[in-house]
């Protein structure tokens, strides 16, 4: 690649760096939700499986929204999927209010349905917008940086987890908490969960204002020659070509099982290192704060790297290491398995935009609905924190760090898939920005 080749078009540098803002944006969110399947599990006295519903809420919402917000997107443009995915981003923060005076788990299930909505129509369009943004050659290098600022959002939501929430939990063990009266039982869950809303609401505050801010941004026309009747949908023609397309196919699944083990790995970061260092849900906290604070240094690393090595080597290395690491939580104790635990973060840095922009590259006006395909991967994160939850259920915390193994394993065999395939071209016109 040539190193004077521009990371963003020259116009499209005040949009980039505003968009910028919405990928921390959704890291907030996410790394907040992490701590909840621990603290609602604390609260509600439920099982690992119960409590990890939370992130079925959350991710089961990216999958249902994420097909609505490519029609947003290929019927009006990138700039109105966004403005319509912070807004809902935001109603379902503020909902945390209600919630948190009705006291009843299924209004914060209902809450963070309406927040992850929200942050789904805002990730399937602004990731592709963010691809179009500057030269095709460096897009997955431009993505990589993009997303680098997404773990900055990550840190700052593990941060105001740790200090505004799981600081707040009161001590009482489940067995202490049944035997209390109803209103001193009350007393206790409605502090905690005051707790519980408190950064949401902040965070919705600063939802509404990136939204003024994008909604005043003005794009120019793109570069890229669009196609009589572009903003025309055809569905069942494009998904026929996405079927088709083995990157794109093999890119969704890999997706599916990236997302999951992220997921699978934050979620339960608290709980393994509460069981491993016999320490408390703060104490615990500063371990995912620390795989955090790994991440971003890792995605700007990655991203630098990618200049040098391709992405999909990058890719197959890294995820074959988080598989061992994960194999090596499932038998290991102590602070060595900690710190390995912290470690996988830094493998899972450069995933998720570099399958992103792998499975896109080469779909040209298919890309709209390619990256909602993507976004619907997301499902993962629904689906495989609960089979980890019956896992520890069961068999316990260590040997449920089998389940992100196993995700591992898929990626690596997506990302040396690429490296055996060669080189693609465009099949059809180049996405366009509006």
């Amino acid at each position: 690649m040539n190193s004077r080749t521009p990371i963003v078009f020259r116009e499209m540098i005040l949009p980039f760096i505003l968009l910028t803002t919405c990928f921390a944006a959704w890291g907030v969110a996410a790394n907040m939700t992490d701590p909840l399947v621990k603290v609602f599990s604390k609260i509600f006295t439920m099982s690992a499986l119960q409590s990890a519903l939370v992130q079925f809420a959350y991710y089961g919402a990216y999958f249902c929204l994420a097909l609505p917000a490519a029609f947003i997107n290929r019927r009006f443009s990138y700039k109105v999927g966004v403005l319509t995915g912070l807004g809902f981003a935001a109603s379902g923060a503020f909902m945390f209010y209600p919630a948190s005076q009705s006291m009843t788990y299924g209004y914060f299930l209902a809450a963070l349905f309406i927040l992850a909505a929200g942050l789904s129509i805002l990730e399937t369009s602004a990731n592709p917008f963010v691809i179009a943004m500057g030269p095709k050659a460096n897009a997955t290098r431009r993505l990589n940086f993009a997303q680098a600022f997404n773990p900055v959002g990550c840190n700052i939501g593990v941060f105001l987890g740790a200090t505004l929430i799981l600081t707040q939990l009161n001590p009482a063990t489940a067995e202490q908490r049944a035997a209390m009266s109803p209103a001193q039982l009350q007393t206790i869950q409605s502090a905690e969960l005051d707790a519980v809303m408190l950064p949401y609401v902040g965070m919705a505050c600063v939802l509404v204002l990136i939204w003024f801010a994008i909604a005043m941004m003005r794009i120019r026309p793109t570069r890229e020659k669009v196609v009589a009747h572009s903003r025309d949908v055809h569905f069942g023609a494009t998904l026929g070509r996405l079927l088709r397309n083995p990157h794109y196919r093999f890119g969704v699944i890999a997706q599916f099982f990236n997302v999951g083990a992220q997921t699978c790995v934050w979620t339960f970061t608290i709980q393994y290192v509460m069981e491993a260092l016999s320490v408390n849900e703060a104490a615990a906290g500063e371990y995912l704060q620390y795989s955090l604070i790994l991440f971003l240094v890792a995605r700007f690393a990655m991203t630098w790297l990618m200049g040098y090595v391709s992405a999909s080597k990058l890719l197959t290395a890294l995820s074959i290491i988080a598989a061992l690491l994960c194999a090596y939580l499932s038998v290991g104790s102590g602070m060595t398995s900690v710190w390995a635990l912290v470690a996988i973060s830094g493998c899972l840095s450069l995933m998720f935009p570099t399958i992103y922009g792998i499975a896109l590259k080469g779909l040209g006006s298919d890309t709209k609905f390619g990256a909602a395909g993507l976004v619907m991967a997301i499902l993962g994160g629904a689906l495989l924190p609960l089979v980890q939850g019956a896992v520890i259920d069961t068999w316990g915390t260590t040997v449920s760090f089998l389940v992100p193994a196993a995700c591992f394993l898929v990626i690596a065999r997506y990302g040396l898939f690429d490296m055996q395939s060669g080189p693609r071209e465009e099949s059809n016109a180049a996405p366009a920005l509006a």
